[in-house]
């Protein structure tokens, strides 16, 4: 018969090494009960919020998305420094501000504040252009900067403005133009000549393109007259003084002349003419004007040709030979026909040596 071991009870030692091996066992991989991973997602994902407040806050979560849908539309009025807005990132359509104008404006939003914001963008190129670029506002915007300095920088120091998101910078200089045509309206001049530098910026391809784009809610008829005032600005807008004190009248007078080839005379006239008013450089444009009304245009200007005149047939002379007289008066000038079976090279060269000798003794 085997001798019984009698069991002793373990030492401290004994039952930390036992402890400290059960606890390496039960920890790796696996050996969690699975429903314990369950229930721990299920107090991680649990709301302990009361349902007033969980609807509070999916009604924040709302308003947070139609901000930022806002803002990323530009419908949303921020206030930015007035020193980081590009006044001529574009190049702007209206070329005067008129003093008294700018005085009003200045007395209206030092007292009741600006009441319509400015328009912004954020261009590609902020190092070189800004961190924003003005679309519309620029009499504003030049008030803004006025009252700031005469703070002494204390106030004013930010503009409320929407900040657009423009698709192209033909998108912008349209949303500009059609700013300005219907806050204050721009002379004919400056209707052609943002459309000629439009062209010269590279932002279209010729001036048709760029007036159909930037006037395109105008009439065929408006659309035609902007691109002879575009003509305009491309062979005067150097030498012009008073160019937005011109007619639409006087406007188109003038182009008429440069299609007829008066570009490079007129130009003489004014560089030596130096005209200190509107009506003393129109002056200097008018006799050009004048003597190029009615005559035939040079097709290389550009612009739709006017119809010739005809030549209109006057006194008619009958002879006994058979022979009959015709005056005739036309836009060069008159001329005599000569009509019948008689009348050949011979007769008509001694009738011109006749008249030659009679002309000569007057």
């Amino acid at each position: 018969m085997a001798k019984r071991r009698q069991l002793e009870v373990p030492s401290a030692e004994a039952l930390k090494e036992i402890e400290d091996g059960f606890a390496r066992e039960t920890s790796r991989s696996g050996m969690r009960p699975p429903i314990a991973d369950v229930v721990a997602d299920a107090a991680r994902s649990a709301d302990p919020l009361p349902p007033l407040a969980r609807e509070e806050l999916a009604r924040d979560k709302a308003d947070a998305m139609a901000m930022r849908a806002a803002l990323e539309k530009g419908l949303v009025i921020q206030e930015i420094p007035v020193h980081e807005v590009m006044a001529d990132a574009l190049t702007r359509d209206r070329m005067n501000l008129d003093d008294d104008e700018m005085q009003e404006l200045v007395d209206s939003i030092s007292r009741n504040g600006l009441r319509l914001p400015i328009e912004v963008f954020e261009p590609s190129n902020p190092e070189a252009a800004g961190r924003y670029a003005l679309i519309s506002g620029f009499r504003r915007l030049a008030a803004y900067r006025q009252l700031n300095a005469m703070t002494g920088g204390e106030k004013f120091r930010t503009i409320p403005a929407f900040v657009r998101a423009p698709t192209s910078v033909a998108a912008t200089l349209v949303a500009m133009i059609e700013e300005n045509e219907i806050r204050v309206g721009l002379s004919q001049y400056e209707r052609g000549r943002a459309a000629a530098v439009a062209v010269h910026d590279g932002v279209f391809a010729s001036i048709d393109e760029a007036v159909s784009a930037l006037f395109q809610s105008g009439s065929k008829a408006k659309r035609s007259k902007i691109r002879s005032f575009a003509l305009i600005h491309d062979e005067l807008g150097d030498m012009l003084r008073h160019a937005t004190n011109l007619t639409e009248r006087q406007c188109l007078r003038i182009a008429t002349a440069l299609r007829a080839g008066q570009g490079d005379v007129m130009r003489d006239a004014l560089d030596e003419a130096e005209a200190d008013s509107p009506e003393a450089e129109w002056t200097v444009l008018l006799p050009f004007v004048e003597s190029a009304e009615g005559a035939a245009p040079d097709p290389s200007r550009g612009g739709r040709p006017k119809v010739a005149k005809k030549a209109r047939s006057g006194q008619v002379v009958a002879l006994a030979n058979g022979v009959s007289i015709e005056k005739v008066s036309g836009p060069e000038g008159y001329a005599i026909r000569f009509h019948g079976r008689a009348v050949d090279s011979e007769m008509v060269d001694a009738v011109m040596d006749h008249i030659r000798h009679l002309l000569e003794e007057i």
